[in-house]
């Protein structure tokens, strides 16, 4: 059933969204338009607000309202340690960690030929450029664990100890998370954190 053009199109842009199918952006817009017409207006506000203001940091990609974000601009940060991961959400989740304090890089995807992503849409050449600024010392590969991170984050290490041979790159550890119980953790968690074992 088709609701007019214009609830159509708020549903039609949600289910877009990641995570929200149609049932969901239906729910959503109905919430909005029938409960809390404010909240729609100031959320239509806030979003062209964005779309207008917030760009991508000339050094690292991430979303930045300035030509270089904060953390680049950052001279407390070590530029001999530079982050490459897939997204900004990626860069964030790794800062709320507080357990890094270097520079990042960040592709805005991962290799995946079948979706036609090659080296060009993840911007290898410019990565590769600030591999080989100088200055890095280590690339902390911190891509996802799925077949497409594992092979960006391959093609990264083999591509970064081609441009520069004292190049030192690393990968995030993979194991059972902290406060999980084996049971529930799926059989290729334990079997890398098996192997992947250290001395306690």
């Amino acid at each position: 059933m088709r609701l007019g053009p214009a609830l159509d199109g708020v549903v039609d842009a949600l289910k877009r969204l990641p995570g929200i199918g149609p049932r969901s952006a239906q729910r959503i817009a109905f919430h909005l338009l029938q409960f809390d017409r404010p909240l729609a207006a100031e959320l239509g506000r806030a979003l062209l607000g964005a779309v207008d203001r917030v760009g991508h940091c000339a050094r690292c990609n991430t979303l930045s309202e300035q030509p270089v974000c904060a953390t680049c601009a950052d001279p407390k940060r070590d530029p001999s340690l530079l982050c490459v991961v897939e997204s900004p959400a990626d860069q964030l989740v790794i800062e709320q960690s507080l357990s890094y304090s270097g520079l990042y890089f960040v592709l805005l995807g991962r290799l995946s030929p079948l979706d036609g992503v090659g080296p060009r849409e993840i911007q290898m050449d410019r990565l590769l450029e600030r591999v080989g600024d100088g200055v890095v010392r280590e690339v902390i590969v911190a891509t996802s664990f799925t077949p497409e991170g594992d092979a960006t984050a391959h093609y990264i290490g083999e591509l970064a100890r081609t441009r520069d041979a004292g190049i030192k790159v690393t990968r995030l550890a993979r194991g059972v998370p902290a406060g999980s119980e084996l049971e529930y953790t799926d059989v290729n968690t334990i079997a890398q954190a098996m192997l992947d074992r250290r001395a306690e």
